[in-house]
């Protein structure tokens, strides 16, 4: 008899973990489904002032809404471009938080499964080229330099731009694709003329002396979008809504407690309070997409294509995932 106690309140306890586990799809009106998955994996990007990655990171406020569907959330600290779409692709990574719309551009113009969600931020001003002396003063300064910086990214789109401003192309230029870090390092060991930089090493640079040659304002709009695959949507839409229920959620978070976010960004990136204040205006966080947003990516494609970034069109308008 006790057996049998014992066996049907285990029976009761397994079917009330999954009721829990399934509230918010019933909450929903949505069927209750298992996934062929036990985690969620979200790309963790914190440069060059991501202040939603980061509050959300301390908060856990992906965890919380992706915990209501039975599932764990992993992040993943790849920070190119490429090699965020290329996971996405293959299906290591189910969301791209913060991937630059250059970078999601480029793999739909190689026919990578790509689709965007929503807005990230946009930050022209924070997207700056450096000089390693006061001797360059233009983009005609620029002519046969050496110029470090990620390639396929908003500061290649940024360098581009700013050498058409005096009739040049990259060709009259040696760029040297090389991470953030590696560049910043480049300059001051004095390796490269010019350093492309964006966040916390903008920043140091800058206080550093270093002369900025330009910023992205006016050159690019330095647009930042979230980013899921196709497949993935089409075979789990709840779980695309949960991530933009999320993404919501942290900016009214980051709307209600503006000092403790500031806290939480200077601890995380090691900057100091002050340096947090200074740069955070530079930020637009909002998450629509608006008109201005889809013309500026439009716009994008046209350069890329004008410079040989990419082979194939994009159509912008298909590019952007409609959540229903």
């Amino acid at each position: 008899m006790k057996k049998i106690v014992v066996l049907a309140l285990s029976c009761f306890l397994t079917l009330t973990l999954l009721a829990g586990c399934g509230a918010k799809a019933a909450e929903e009106g949505e069927t209750v489904k298992t996934y062929d998955m036990d985690k969620v994996v979200v790309t963790y990007v914190k440069s060059p002032l991501n202040v939603p990655s980061i509050v959300e990171k301390e908060k856990g406020i992906f965890a919380e809404n992706f915990s209501d569907y039975g599932l764990a959330v992993e992040y993943s600290n790849l920070t190119t471009g490429p090699e965020q779409t290329q996971a996405l692709a293959s299906g290591d990574i189910q969301f791209l938080n913060a991937v630059g719309a250059t970078s999601a551009i480029l793999s739909a113009s190689n026919g990578g499964d790509i689709k965007i969600v929503s807005m990230y931020s946009r930050s022209p001003e924070a997207f700056r080229l450096f000089a390693k002396d006061d001797s360059i003063k233009s983009a005609a300064d620029l002519k046969g330099k050496k110029i470090a910086g990620p390639k396929g990214t908003i500061l290649h789109e940024l360098l581009v731009s700013y050498l058409a401003t005096e009739g040049l192309t990259e060709k009259d230029v040696e760029f040297i694709s090389m991470g953030i870090p590696e560049s910043q390092a480049a300059l001051i060991a004095g390796e490269v003329d010019c350093a492309l930089q964006a966040g916390p090493a903008a920043y140091n640079l800058a206080k550093d002396g270093y002369p900025v040659v330009t910023t992205g304002k006016g050159l690019v709009d330095a647009t930042i979008v979230t980013a899921t695959s196709n497949a993935f949507y089409e075979k789990y839409p709840e779980l695309v809504r949960a991530f933009l229920a999320a993404q919501n959620e942290v900016l009214t978070y980051m709307d209600d407690n503006y000092d403790e976010i500031i806290d939480i960004t200077a601890k995380e990136t090691e900057l100091s309070t002050d340096a947090v204040l200074e740069m955070f205006p530079m930020y637009d966080f909002s998450s629509k997409i608006t008109d201005s947003d889809i013309a500026s990516m439009k716009k994008t494609v046209t350069f890329m294509l004008d410079n040989d970034m990419i082979e194939n069109d994009v159509n912008i308008d298909d590019l952007i995932l409609d959540v229903k």
